[in-house]
């Protein structure tokens, strides 16, 4: 007689849940002994804020009621699914977590939106969801008609409120769930949609967490670090908060830096990390090149990987560097429509890891059910692959307006009605072992740095540019650690792939533009289908360098005999690290970052020439002028013969205005970072009369200098003032867009931040070079003004050096050479000028302008 098959369906612990809100456990902390405990830490810029929970409690009181009152008076209306929404877009900051806080308190839910999201795909969301107003740090032209509320103002409303709590009464309500939070995500259909997250919801996945992750005697402070976009910041933020634990909350920028990371958890001793799969490698790579890397991170136990699939190899590389038996890696599966997790696994060893070909996504939450399920909604044998299903209490309350309702369905499985709807991840999965394997999407949607992308979405941004005839996007490598969004494209008329690339840049954010291949002819199959597998082949072939595509030219002119294994060593790697987005020829002059290289793909070089040998640190690989330095520093005993240039400077005189005209003229109007988005509106004379209006204020304050080479030529100039004695200069010309731009972010910091009255601070004002300089000898002269400039400083007395840098170049020298301390990091394309226009609204999203400050008197 024969036995029953195992059917592939699992069920998580039952567990009793007490219906609550989050902002009343945040309540009850405020008011028990835990008062006075630190709710948030912010640290910013050297300054760093503490908040008690007694002092957060009063303080979102009372933003909730100018909250309230404002909805009320202005009899602003609930949107089509009954709620009250707040869409927010805010920096990571201390005030973000208040203002999240003090919405919950008025009885809306708060909609995330993100300063990187392109403004059609804002208008979509306000547009869609009817949040009742906007609460934001930086105005938008895309929040439409909608009620707006800057945190300046929301903060000044609330500052004569009475800090006591909303009643019962007085709180507002939706008509139906307890509302949290709305995150939108990609939609199937290529438009986000918004999932609706109630307050039981959240509390089902937080209080599995306090049971089977809970908080350690010694974990004071956690962070908070994820996108408030991404589902994983919900955790992140109210687990802590509702346990009476600290949250720091870090900046956007200091999260791409894994030195500045690493360092911040290790000065708090942070126990627990959510990262995607990338970030935990950067991180491992980092590690590998510190030199005492026994105790680093030694604190971080608890390593929880979300949002991308989890190679078995890179689980194998954490259990490589964390040999002991204190270090647990995670994997935890889900999306924003089951609370960000559903299933999990724990590994502590790589003994953990000996009985699977990959990772597993593990056993259900408490409260929920999987099921894998065939074509027809019957459960697959186990061991079969089959659909992956979700019921139970981890199950968003739909989407907004009721969109795609064939993802929430009924469950005709289910007898216990907490299992009665089920969600259709789309994604494949099958029981091995006892335990859950991921096998893949059923559509078109992929992972992308822990975020949800559908190729659909980003097909039919590629598609809407003017000039395009077809577009077909892939994710190549999918899952993996290589993955990639390739847009495979036919044009009408003549672009560059680069072009294409910086046009979407308007249309997708950042995580979501494609790398581009111009192509003559879409592939098909017999039965007209696209060949996908041909393109795919095309795209490996040109990183394989065949002849289909042109490959990364590598050039070893001008490197001596001995160092020609080096630079092979060296150029290959950087050649197959910046692959196809390389953007010039590889050669001894060339400079990394000039040629498409950036931090992060930095650490990975220098990590490959570790591999192979080679030692050469971080800032000695940043501060390199070109490739023939980066040579001379990675062995001992490899040596160049060629010297750097010597420089002497002159201060300004009448003489030089002529050179002085034409290098100012060459550097900001034929290439710098700011002009190049008004070129069409300014000219060659602009700069001559710019000039003639400041030249005799310039030799009136003797502080600019030129720089002359050793033959005699001038080949950069230094112009500068002090900063609290700048000449009124008239400029007629549209360059007073770019001025005004640059008193709009260096006023407040100057006036508010740096030390008052004259000779205090030298404004290094603008610097140029000239135009015949290779890029190497560009860098050489960019440092010998610097180190000019500090020696200036100096002698006239100032307390310290001022400026704003555009160029990546000179923000990297800035930063990372000079020391320069960054006072504001300011997204370009957001600035609104005074009649309210965008002028450089076609900039990408990560085009900065840095205002740095040098203090000479450390």
């Amino acid at each position: 007689m024969g036995t029953l098959p195992q059917l592939s369906i699992i069920k998580g612990p039952s567990r009793q849940l007490q219906p609550d809100v989050l902002h009343n456990l945040f309540q009850r902390v405020a008011a028990g002994p835990q008062g006075n405990n630190t709710a948030i830490i912010f640290k910013e810029n050297e300054t760093t804020r503490h908040h008690t929970y007694q002092q957060i409690d009063k303080l979102t009181n009372k933003i909730a009621r100018t909250i309230q009152q404002t909805i009320v008076q202005n009899r602003l209306q609930k949107n089509q699914d009954g709620d009250y929404i707040v869409a927010v877009n805010m920096q990571p900051s201390d005030k973000l977590v208040v203002i999240l806080l003090s919405i919950w308190k008025a009885g809306c839910a708060y909609l995330p939106l993100d300063h990187a999201f392109p403004g059609p795909r804002i208008e979509h969301i306000i547009r869609e969801s009817s949040p009742v107003m906007v609460i934001f740090d930086k105005d938008s032209e895309f929040y439409l008609n909608t009620l707006k509320l800057s945190l300046e103002d929301i903060l000044h409303l609330s500052s004569n409120q009475p800090d006591t709590v909303l009643s019962e009464s007085e709180r507002l309500q939706h008509d139906k769930d307890d509302l949290a939070i709305v995150m939108y995500t990609s939609g199937s259909t290529g438009v986000p949609k918004g999932v609706r997250l109630p307050h039981r919801v959240i509390l089902n996945r937080l209080q599995w967490q306090f049971r089977s992750f809970p908080y350690s005697p010694t974990e004071k402070v956690c962070i908070f670090k994820t996108a408030l976009t991404f589902v994983d910041s919900v955790s992140e933020i109210w687990g802590p908060l509702i346990n009476g634990l600290s949250v720091l909350v870090v900046p956007r920028a200091l999260t791409k830096d894994p030195q500045k990371l690493v360092n911040l958890i290790d000065e708090y001793q942070i126990e627990r990390l959510i990262l995607v799969p990338s970030l935990l490698r950067s991180l491992l790579v980092y590690l590998q090149l510190q030199e005492d890397n026994k105790n680093t991170l030694s604190s971080l136990k608890t390593w929880i990987c979300s949002g991308e699939t989890l190679a078995m190899s890179l689980a194998e590389e954490f259990f490589q560097h964390f040999d002991g038996n204190n270090h647990k890696l995670c994997n935890f599966y889900g999306s924003t429509e089951i609370m960000g997790d559903v299933t999990y696994h724990v590994m502590e060893g790589l003994h953990d890891l000996r009985h699977h070909q990959k990772v597993p996504i593990g056993l259900p939450l408490d409260n929920t059910m999987v099921y894998l399920l065939d074509k027809d909604f019957r459960p697959v044998k186990a061991g079969e692959v089959g659909e992956l299903f979700v019921a139970g209490l981890n199950l968003a309350a739909g989407y907004v307006n009721g969109r795609d309702p064939e993802k929430f369905i009924e469950n005709p499985l289910a007898i216990d009605p907490t299992f009665s709807k089920l969600y259709r991840t789309g994604d494949y999965a099958k029981i091995e072992k006892g335990t859950l394997l991921y096998e893949g999407r059923t559509d078109s949607q992929v992972k992308i740095r822990g975020h949800r992308v559908d190729l659909s979405e980003v097909e039919k941004a590629v598609s809407s540019l003017k000039g395009i005839e077809k577009a077909v996007v892939l994710c190549y490598n999918s899952g993996e650690m290589s993955q990639m969004l390739l847009a495979f494209v036919i044009t009408k008329e003549l672009f560059s792939e680069h072009q294409i690339e910086v046009a979407l840049r308007d249309k997708l954010t950042n995580y979501m533009i494609p790398q581009v291949i111009l192509i003559d002819s879409i592939p098909l199959l017999v039965n007209g289908k696209i060949d996908r597998q041909t393109l795919m082949k095309m795209y490996e072939n040109t990183n394989n360098n065949d002849d289909s595509f042109p490959a990364v030219e590598i050039s070893y002119e001008g490197v001596p005999s001995h160092q020609l294994n080096a630079a092979k060593d060296l150029f290959e790697t950087v050649a197959a690290i910046l692959g196809r987005s390389t953007r010039n020829v590889i050669s001894v002059n060339a400079n990394f970052y000039e040629i498409g290289g950036n931090s992060l793909n930095s650490i990975f070089t220098i990590s490959r020439l570790t591999e192979k040998g080679y030692h050469i640190n971080i800032g000695d690989f940043i501060s390199a002028i070109d490739f023939g330095e980066v040579l001379q520093r990675m062995t001992e005993d490899t040596k160049i013969t060629k010297q750097p240039p010597s420089f002497t400077s002159e201060l300004l005189r009448p003489e030089h205005k002529l050179p002085v005209l034409d290098m100012v003229t060459t550097s900001f109007y034929q290439k710098a970072d700011l002009e190049q988005w008004i070129l069409s509106e300014i000219s060659v004379t602009d700069y001559q009369d710019l000039m003639d209006a400041l030249w005799e204020p310039l030799l009136e304050k003797n502080l600019s200098f030129i720089a002359r080479n050793e033959t005699g030529k001038i080949c950069g100039v230094s112009l500068n003032f002090d900063a609290h004695d700048e000449p009124e200069v008239n400029i007629k010309s549209k360059l007073t867009v770019i001025f005004e731009f640059l008193e709009s972010i260096e006023g407040p910091v100057r006036d508010n931040q740096l030390p008052l009255g004259k000779c205090k601070v030298q404004h290094s004002f603008m610097m140029a070079t000239h135009s015949s300089l290779s890029p190497r000898e560009n860098v050489t002269v960019f440092q010998f003004m610097e180190e000019e400039n500090l020696k200036l400083a100096k002698e006239r007395g100032f307390e310290g050096i001022f400026t704003t840098n555009t160029s990546p170049l000179t923000q990297q020298l800035g930063s990372d050479v000079f020391k320069y301390k960054t006072m504001l990091d300011f997204q370009v394309n957001q600035y609104v000028s005074t009649n309210g226009m965008k002028p450089f609204g076609l900039a990408p999203d990560n085009q900065r302008a840095i205002v740095h400050w040098k203090s000479l008197m450390d």
